[in-house]
């Protein structure tokens, strides 16, 4: 008879313990709902593994096995990094991946590290915070720790991401990003460019997570301690490295590689320019199918000596050209006014009406097409003349004045290293004159391709065994201007 008040009493209380959990489970899930979000909680987070409530549609998307796979697999990234000090477990962590990458920071110990949600409209949470990849919700040289995950991939302005990465790190903090690009000299250059304020400190290759592609890089950047002043123009954009005494460097250092895919340049002068370009055109080797070039600022077009929008703009660049479905921004550069009426109506095209030159200053130009076929010619985009640099050179027809630019100090103050150029120089005989003045002021590292028509001497039509008198230069000095610009490290391409 005692037994049995003695088991009622031990039932009672164990419902009551019961109840007491529950009602203290509550009252945090409470908690956790209504507090305001704070970057940098005083608590410290546990190692165990544990589920928080997160900014998800719903709370069992984070018991999912594929979610926590997901956590395992950066908490297993992340270790290695908290074993070398690169994060600690007082570091102010952000990360741009997702709510699982915070919280297997917080499961390894790190009890400030919080995710950034482009959309954050449901209940607030511990993990993550509200933000745009553009403008992230931190104050400048605030962040120790940052995990990019492939955020850099995934992002259609890579550079905005990246100087809102360099912007809200510490001096001396860390960045660590995941791609599947940069194995190769040349994007990890343009990676690199995007981060100016911070060095690599190491490179290597990883196993992706679960799904393609198999394998991706792991890049570890540190925030430089200090930047020199001169270091920034005026409107806060890093200057790129295009100085004359660095350019071939610059150049050559990441670019180099990709020289040894190009096409071979034509050895033999040809009897028939416009049929060997027709042959060899299918052999060029262009960059975009050598390398990858999402790591851009921005994408331009620079046709030199454009003529008409159908000469090489409509015809073959936008039709042709491997863009990787980026968005190109391009500038014509043509003085004769036979062409300037329709660029009006061309979209995304910006006119400059003058003639690409050395200077600032007024040149001459030789209108010599044939009497009658002048609209013929335009129709067909050869232009009406040619420019000349000097007066009393030659010349045979008509001519007139027309307004010349210094092209390299414009390419310098219009483009930056970060931004991707292919340019088109079509400059009747002037090449002589842009290339040397390029390769003088360091512009010429600005350029990523180039496709050049060197005017020489030819063999005329009409007159078996008779050169031109149009031009005083040779094929093998064309051949020899083609050869230092790759000995430079620039992928240039033969063109007529």
């Amino acid at each position: 008879m005692l037994m049995r008040p003695l088991l009622k009493r031990a039932l009672l209380l164990a419902v009551a313990a019961l109840a007491l959990r529950l009602l203290y489970g509550a009252f945090l899930a409470v908690s956790t709902a209504t507090d305001a979000w704070q970057l940098y909680p005083a608590a410290a987070a546990t190692a165990r593994r544990t589920y928080v409530q997160a900014d998800v549609p719903a709370p069992e998307a984070w018991r999912t096995r594929r979610w926590r796979r997901a956590v395992d697999y950066h908490a297993a990234l992340l270790a290695d990094h908290l074993a070398q000090g690169i994060l600690a477990p007082a570091s102010r962590a952000v990360c741009l991946g997702g709510a699982h990458q915070a919280l297997a920071m917080r499961e390894l110990g790190v009890a400030a590290a919080v995710a950034v949600a482009v959309h954050n409209n449901s209940s607030p949470s511990p993990l993550v915070v509200a933000g745009h990849h553009r403008r992230l919700p931190f104050n400048s040289g605030s962040v120790d720790f940052l995990f990019a995950g492939r955020a850099l991939d995934s992002t259609n302005r890579p550079a905005d991401l990246a100087a809102e990465a360099a912007r809200i790190l510490k001096p001396k903090a860390h960045l660590v990003l995941l791609t599947a690009s940069a194995a190769d000299a040349y994007s990890l250059h343009s990676l690199q460019a995007l981060l100016p304020s911070l060095r690599l400190l190491r490179s290597r290759e990883i196993t992706a997570q679960d799904d393609a592609p198999s394998t991706l890089r792991e890049l570890v950047f540190q925030k430089k301690k200090t930047l020199h002043p001169a270091y920034y123009s005026t409107d806060s954009t890093p200057t790129s490295s295009s100085s004359p005494n660095n350019c071939s460097i610059g150049v050559g250092g990441h670019k180099l590689h990709l020289l040894t895919h190009a096409e071979p340049l034509i050895q033999e002068e040809p009897l028939k320019p416009w049929i060997t370009l027709k042959r060899n055109i299918n052999n060029i080797k262009y960059l975009p199918a050598l390398a990858d070039i999402s790591f851009k600022r921005r994408y331009l077009y620079i046709d030199v000596g454009a003529r008409s929008y159908g000469s090489s703009i409509g015809s073959w660049f936008r039709k042709h050209y491997p863009k990787q479905n980026h968005t190109f921004q391009v500038y014509a550069i043509e003085a004769d006014p036979a062409f300037h009426s329709e660029y009006a109506t061309k979209k995304g095209v910006t006119l400059l009406p003058y003639a690409a030159w050395v200077k600032n200053e007024t040149l001459n130009f030789e209108i010599n097409g044939d009497p009658g076929k002048e609209d013929e010619a335009k129709a067909n985009g050869h232009g009406m003349g040619r420019i000349r640099p000097a007066a009393g050179n030659n010349m045979s027809g008509e001519v007139r004045s027309v307004p010349a630019f210094d092209f390299a100090q414009w390419l310098k103050q219009t483009v930056t290293e970060q931004d991707y150029v292919v340019m088109k120089m079509d400059v009747e005989g002037t090449e002589f004159h842009l290339i040397p003045r390029l390769f003088d002021t360091g512009a010429i590292c600005l350029v990523d391709e180039l496709f050049l028509e060197c005017h020489y001497n030819r063999w005329q039509k009409c007159c078996p065994g008779e050169r031109s008198p149009k031009y005083d230069n040779t094929y093998e000095e064309c051949l020899d201007l083609f050869s230092s610009l790759r000995e430079s490290g620039v992928l240039v391409h033969q063109w007529w």
